[in-house]
C-alpha cells in the first residue's frame, strides 16, 4: 500500500511540473503558491478541522515540529520551484530535483546517523542515472556546457528543502490524525505565504481570471496539494525517507508519459531503457537489508 501512495504521489507532483511550467507566463509564482493552498485549505478544513479541534492539546503541544514543516512544505518547497519556473529550463530543473533521494540520504545521515545498505545505495545511482539518460535523450554529451542560472540554484534550494521536510517526518508526531496534521501545516503555511504574496501584488505582478488559470489552481490544490501530501506522509512514515526518496525518480518517467498523451510526444527506446532503469533502482532501493528502526507510524 505504501508503494501505491508514492506512485500515486509522484504521479500527481509530475502533473504540477508540467502545468506550472506551462502556465508560468500567466500565473507569477507566488500566486500560485497562494492560491493553490489557500483552495487546498479549504477542502482540508471541511475534513480535517474537526481532527484538528479534537487533537488540540496534541498539536500544541508540537507546534514546532508542525510550524517547521509548514514554512519547508507549504510555505517553501512549491514557490521555490514556481519561481525556478520564471528563469531556468526544463532539462535543469529535472537534472537538479533528481537529486533529492541522495540529499534525503546525507540529511538523514547528518540529522539521525542513518546509514543506507549497500543495495539501497546501488538503487538510489541506478535510478539517478535513469533519469540522466532520459534528460540527456541517451547523449550525454548533451550534459556537457550547462550553465547553473539562479533559476538552477532555487531548484537545488527547493530539494533541500523537500529533503529537510521528508527527512522530520521521522518526528511525527504519535496519534496525530493525518488530517490534524496536513490541515495545521496547510494553515501555518498560508498564513506565511500571505504577506510574501501581497508584495509580488504590490509589485504589479497579477494574473487574469481565466478557465486555465483557474482550472491549474484547483489541480494543484486538489492532487498536488491535499492528496499528494497526504499520500507522501503517510509512505514515508510507514517506510522512512531513505526508501522512499528514489520513487521522486518517476516524476520524469510520469512526465515523459504525460507529454505522450498530452502533448503528442513520441515515446522512444531512450525513455524505455531509462524506464526500466529508474524502475530496477527503486527495486533494489526498497529491498531492505539488515536491521533499521522505523520511524513511527
Amino acid at each position: 500500500m505504501p508503494y501505491l501512495l508514492l506512485v500515486l504521489t509522484t504521479l500527481f507532483w509530475s502533473g504540477n511540473f508540467v502545468v506550472s511550467r506551462g502556465m508560468h507566463a500567466a500565473l507569477p509564482p507566488l500566486a500560485l503558491s497562494f492560491w493553490r493552498w489557500a483552495v487546498a485549505c479549504l477542502i482540508l478544513c471541511l475534513f480535517g478541522l474537526h481532527h484538528l479541534r479534537r487533537q488540540r492539546e496534541l498539536a500544541r503541544a508540537h507546534w514546532r515540529f508542525l510550524a517547521v514543516q509548514a514554512l519547508l512544505g507549504v510555505a517553501g518547497f512549491n514557490t521555490f520551484i514556481y519561481w525556478a519556473m520564471q528563469s531556468t529550463t526544463a532539462i535543469n530543473a529535472a537534472l537538479i530535483n533528481s537529486a533529492t533521494p541522495i540529499l534525503i540520504v546525507v540529511i538523514s545521515w547528518l540529522r539521525f546517523g542513518e546509514r543506507l545498505a549497500w543495495r539501497q545505495g546501488l538503487g538510489v545511482m541506478l535510478s539517478l542515472c535513469g533519469v540522466i539518460f532520459i534528460i540527456s535523450g541517451g547523449d550525454l554529451t548533451a550534459l556537457v556546457g550547462m550553465r547553473v542560472s539562479f533559476g538552477d540554484l532555487l531548484v537545488f534550494i527547493a530539494g533541500c528543502t523537500w529533503s529537510t521536510y521528508s527527512v522530520n517526518l521521522r518526528n511525527y508526531p504519535a496519534g496525530l490524525h493525518p488530517l490534524s496534521y496536513q490541515t495545521a501545516i496547510a494553515l501555518i503555511g498560508l498564513f506565511a505565504l500571505l504577506p510574501l504574496y501581497l508584495l509580488e501584488l504590490l509589485s504589479g505582478r497579477t494574473f487574469t481570471v481565466t478557465t486555465a488559470t483557474v482550472a491549474t489552481i484547483l489541480y494543484v490544490a486538489v492532487f498536488a496539494s491535499v492528496l499528494a501530501f497526504i499520500f507522501w506522509n503517510r509512505a514515508v512514515t510507514i517506510l522512512g525517507a531513505n526508501s522512499a526518496g528514489p520513487f521522486i525518480h518517476l516524476m520524469p518517467v510520469f512526465s515523459t508519459i504525460l507529454a505522450v498523451l498530452f502533448l503528442g510526444e513520441t515515446l522512444g527506446m531512450v525513455q524505455v531503457v531509462a524506464i526500466f532503469m529508474i524502475f530496477g533502482g527503486i527495486i533494489l532501493t526498497t529491498t531492505r537489508l539488515g536491521n533499521r528502526k522505523n520511524p513511527p507510524s
